[in-house]
This record gives C-alpha cells, sequence and structure tokens, in this order.
C-alpha cells in the first residue's frame, strides 16, 4: 500500500484527521480539490468544546495570533427578555472564537503538513479504487496532470455534506429531517461588539461575533419558506431582519459592509453509516445539521478526535469503527435535535418563559449558555427537570421577597 489512510477533504474535518493521524506515526495522504487558504461557507464559530480541543493540540495559539478575538460573553435577546452572561468553563476554556474559514483551514493543513501528514492541494478524485467489494484507494488528478491511482488500507471521506466518497460507497442515510430554513451572512467594519450578540425572533435568529482584521460576522437565518422572496432582494431583506433586532439595523447601516452577503438554503439534516469496508466518513460528509447552532466546526473536530483513535487501533486489528459509529451518534444526537429545532424559528411558549425566569439568575443564564456553546448537551439542560426547578425557584424566590414585604 502507499499509504495508511488517504483523507479526501482537507478542511476542518479532514485536516485535522490527518494532523492525528500522522502524529501517531501513521502514513497519511490528505488532498483536496482546492489550493489553501481557501475560503467556504461557514458557520465560523469554533464553540468551547472545540476550542478545548484546540488548546490542547496546540493549535489555539495560531488562531489567536491571527487577531482572531475570543467572545467570553453572550448577549441573548430573545426580544422580551435579555440574557446576558459568560460561558461555563470546560476542561479550563471559557471563549468560543469564530476565525475566518480562509485563517482557520490553512491553520489546520499546516499542522496536517508539521505533523508528517503528506498534502496534495488541486487534486480532484475521480472515483474509488476497489478490490474484492473492499475500498482500496482513489484514482484522481492534479490540475493538469495525469491521472493516477493511489492505494491506502482506509479511505476516509472528508469532503462535506455533498460527499463524494459517501455517494460512491453507497452510504446509508437516517435520521434524516427536511431543510428547514437558509443562511445569510457578511462582514462589517466600523461595528465593534463586546460580547457575542444572538437575536431569538419568531421567524428569525440572528448571530453577531467579532472575526478577524477587526471585522464583524453578522449571520442571519429564517425559515427556508421565505427563500424565494428573501433572493429577490437579498440586501434590502437582510438589513430589514436587521432593523427587527433592537439598534442593530441602525449600527450596521452606519458600519461599512466589506464583502458581499453570501446566502445559502443548502442546509441539510442527516446522519450517515460513518463506516464499511475500507472507508469511513468524518464531518459534515457523515453528520449535518442546519448552521443555525453553530456547531458545525466543533462537530468537525470532535468526530476526526473519535475518527482518529478509532482507525489506529482498527490498522492495529482491532475492530473499532463499530465504536466509533455509535460514538458519534452518542456525542452528536441531543444539539442536532436541538438544531433542528431551532430551525424551525418558531419559539414556544414553554422557551420563552424559561428565558423569563432565569433572566435575572446568573447561574441559570451560564448553564443555558453553556447548551448554546456545546458544554452542556442540550437534554442535560432544556428538560422537564429544569423547568421544575427553575420555575419553583422562581415562585420560591417571589414568595420571599412578598413575605418581606408583608413584614416590612
Amino acid at each position: 500500500m502507499d499509504y495508511d489512510v488517504i483523507v479526501v477533504g482537507a478542511r476542518v474535518a479532514g485536516a485535522t484527521t490527518a494532523m492525528l493521524l500522522a502524529r501517531r506515526g501513521l502514513r497519511v495522504l490528505v488532498v483536496d480539490r482546492v489550493a489553501f487558504p481557501s475560503d467556504t461557507i461557514s458557520s465560523h464559530q469554533i464553540q468551547v468544546p472545540g476550542v478545548a480541543r484546540l488548546r490542547r493540540w496546540g493549535l489555539l495559539e495560531a488562531v489567536r495570533a491571527a487577531g482572531t478575538p475570543p467572545t467570553r460573553r453572550l448577549r441573548f435577546d430573545a426580544g422580551e427578555v435579555v440574557l446576558d452572561g459568560s460561558f461555563p468553563p470546560f476542561e479550563g476554556t471559557d471563549a468560543l472564537y469564530s476565525p475566518r474559514r480562509i485563517l482557520l483551514d490553512a491553520v489546520l493543513v499546516d499542522a496536517a503538513r508539521s505533523a508528517g501528514a503528506e498534502v496534495r492541494e488541486n487534486f480532484r478524485v475521480e472515483e474509488l479504487v476497489w478490490s474484492e467489494g473492499r475500498v482500496v484507494g482513489v484514482r484522481g488528478r492534479e490540475r493538469l496532470g495525469a491521472s493516477v491511482a493511489l492505494r491506502a488500507r482506509i479511505v476516509v471521506g472528508a469532503d462535506g455534506k455533498n460527499s463524494f466518497v459517501a455517494s460512491a460507497v453507497g452510504a446509508r442515510t437516517y435520521r434524516q429531517r427536511p431543510v428547514r430554513a437558509f443562511a445569510c451572512y457578511t462582514y462589517f467594519s466600523g461595528l465593534p461588539v463586546t460580547a457575542g450578540e444572538v437575536y431569538r425572533r419568531r421567524g428569525r435568529l440572528v448571530a453577531v461575533f467579532p472575526t478577524n482584521d477587526d471585522l464583524t460576522m453578522v449571520y442571519l437565518s429564517e425559515p427556508l419558506s421565505g427563500f424565494e422572496v428573501f433572493r429577490r432582494d437579498i440586501e434590502k431583506h437582510y438589513l430589514a431582519a436587521l432593523d427587527g433586532c433592537g439598534d442593530l439595523g441602525g449600527r450596521a447601516r452606519d458600519a461599512r459592509r466589506e464583502e458581499r452577503l453570501r446566502t445559502t438554503p443548502d442546509q441539510p439534516n442527516r446522519f450517515r453509516r460513518p463506516y464499511g469496508s475500507g472507508w469511513a466518513l468524518v464531518g459534515d460528509a457523515g453528520v449535518v445539521m442546519d448552521s443555525v447552532s453553530a456547531q458545525g466546526i466543533t462537530n468537525a473536530l470532535r468526530d476526526a478526535d473519535l475518527l482518529a483513535e478509532a482507525l489506529s487501533a482498527e490498522l492495529d486489528g482491532v475492530p473499532s469503527l463499530a465504536a466509533y459509529h455509535r460514538r458519534r451518534d452518542r456525542a452528536v444526537r441531543p444539539m442536532y435535535d436541538h438544531t433542528v429545532g431551532l430551525a424551525e424559528h418558531s419559539p414556544g411558549i414553554a422557551e420563552r418563559l424559561l428565558y423569563t425566569a432565569v433572566a435575572d439568575r446568573p447561574a441559570e443564564v451560564t448553564r443555558f449558555l453553556g447548551v448554546f456553546s456545546g458544554a452542556l448537551p442540550p437534554d442535560s439542560y432544556l428538560n422537564p427537570a429544569t423547568m421544575l426547578r427553575v420555575f419553583g425557584g422562581v415562585r420560591r424566590t417571589r414568595g420571599a421577597r412578598r413575605r418581606r414585604a408583608r413584614a416590612a
């Protein structure tokens, strides 16, 4: 074999998988059809657990050194009530970062190279190579180059939601949900923020976070049903949505938009079986969800970590990919279900009552923001037991206030 592992796709999931495998001493090739640095549609956020992984791998400093500011506080504006607080620490980390992908992906590709992985850019995979029902490599070509066959013990598809590898192996899809929302974002200069901002409204969610080069990224998500009207005049409808978020519309108009508005309705929600004979999937190739919860980068980092551990054992003769499948699904399912619900953009009365109940309770706000940042699984907080505890605490507090008032 030419390699132990060939990774198809060198963005977050692929470059990280290649780096971790190379650090374990495996012969790794990672290929991508583009050259880096290269931009792509993204939700930007590396949530707190993802930042903890970058820190553990020695890569966080490179993200910071490129001028990516940390976000340690979040102002969550639900219209009737505002939750303002900090994220709970996770493995010694208490901030999220929102780097441009033109920066983050290049950092990870460089890290894969430094670890000893071979990186081939501008390389397009045209087909998988099979032998006796098993994937044993890829066939492809560099730009203007001749077609070559490259062999490996395992081929990893890290090539995104429209994965060629997943399609070629016929990876089974399950837990699929309809596309619920479209996304639109751009970057502004002259729109400084001291904390992250999220505006939750019926019919939309808007997120505002600082990114590289003193720019601020402003993201909008709305129901897919309105996409055809939105696309007829994207700028008009985008700014109108910001106008419904406190003073954000005015601040955006006073700032300078530095790039075009990026808009996409291509936001599938699905799981794929992530392994088979000679192949595995990681990142969006394996599980993809709506960008409204901004979990994609963090999921990719976690799943690359899980897959690298499993592949290392698998190549040593210890069957481990079925366990990777179970661990991945167990880790991502609660946030997946939460995200699909968020993408409906129809907050119910229980959700609105929760915001009101926790607004003046800093410890509860921190726990709520732990769900937002991925530090707490959604089902560990957004459940009936929490509702009973929170509302019970509100009643006890109000009762104590009434008793003090009567005593006075």
